[in-house]
């Protein structure tokens, strides 16, 4: 997974800088390619919709944190889903981070795709 630009420059200006930054919460995106910086090639049509995403504590393995519940995208459209993205808002906002999927997954039009709970896994190294 690969951590925007953005989200760089709002970690690195906390840290050093006391800068303050917060997002109230993150929201799960899909992509039919890799979202780049930017979030870019996101699904859309059918009932896509971002989903908000509720992550437990950080934990060991150092730097890791995972989602505490099932997120369910309904009433897909069609797509071959590659990549998954983070974002600070349901709609526009700031893309956060993104990485692929372990394996690419065809959706039919009506399907749900769903990640288990502890399924999206973020580390930082």
């Amino acid at each position: 997974m690969s951590i925007s630009n953005y989200l760089e420059e709002k970690i690195l200006n906390k840290v050093f800088r006391n800068t303050d930054f917060t997002v109230a919460t993150v929201y799960c995106s899909l992509h039919t390619g890799d979202p780049g910086e930017t979030g870019a090639s996101e699904v859309t049509g059918g009932s896509y919709a971002r989903q908000a995403v509720a992550w437990d504590a950080a934990s060991n393995p150092a730097g890791t944190i995972a989602n505490t519940d099932v997120e369910d995208f309904t009433l897909m459209p069609s797509a071959t889903v590659t990549h998954v993205g983070f974002w600070d808002a349901s709609t526009s906002g700031n893309f956060l981070w993104g990485g692929a999927l372990t394996a690419s997954k065809v959706v039919n039009s009506g399907d749900t795709f769903e990640f288990p709970a502890g399924s999206l896994v973020a580390t930082l190294s």
